[in-house]
């Protein structure tokens, strides 16, 4: 089974990409996904992060708040390189245990948000890489996210830049507000060509 690691900056569109190849019956892991969910009240990621910042990182539900922890991290290097040392081994686990699941299929798109910075590489045989300005990533992060121009820029500043990752791309979507059709395109294309390199 081939394992393709769909990466890009923020709000470069992997959620739209993914979307994409899960309607063409593609399994799709997302670490995205899987970090949040270990967030949830009672998950491992969330007694570490209330142990770790106190219950000043609560609603009033006894849930993280999440936009509260965005800005500590996204402020604070400490406290991120905390975060990401803390929940990456867990993360891991959880993705290689799903991904494992899908043996009978052709690929698997693993979602990596973090692909080249972290150890999740050794789990994808292949690297897809979203390219994306980052004058659109910061537009749609402020509309996506309800933030600031500072703290989008701030968000942006902290991530390995377009061409650092397109130079490490197996393969490239290009997403730089192209019409719909033509991402649909790209990502038919590369269906086919992953389908034939799965055999």
């Amino acid at each position: 089974m081939l394992t393709i690691g769909l990466t890009g900056g923020i709000a470069s569109g992997k959620t739209t990409v993914s979307n994409l190849f899960s309607k063409l019956n593609v399994p799709i892991v997302d670490t995205d996904l899987i970090s949040r969910s270990l967030l949830d009240h009672g998950q491992s990621g969330y007694q570490m992060v209330v142990e770790h910042f106190g219950n000043e990182i609560l609603l009033n539900e006894q849930l993280i708040d999440r936009r509260k922890l965005r800005h500590l991290i996204f402020n604070n290097e400490v406290e991120k390189d905390w975060l990401e040392t803390a929940m990456h081994p867990i993360i891991f686990q959880q993705t290689q245990r799903q991904i494992e699941q899908y043996e009978d299929a052709d690929y698997v798109l693993v979602v990596i948000p973090l692909l080249f910075e972290t150890d999740f590489q050794t789990l994808v045989n292949r690297t897809l890489v979203i390219d994306c300005n980052p004058d659109n990533q910061i537009e749609r992060l402020i509309a996506r996210d309800n933030i600031d121009l500072k703290l989008a820029k701030q968000m942006l500043a902290q991530q390995w830049s377009n061409e650092a990752r397109l130079n490490l791309a197996d393969d490239v979507i290009h997403n730089n507000n192209e019409p719909n059709t033509s991402i649909t395109e790209q990502v038919a294309k590369l269906h086919q060509k992953y389908v034939l390199l799965a055999d």
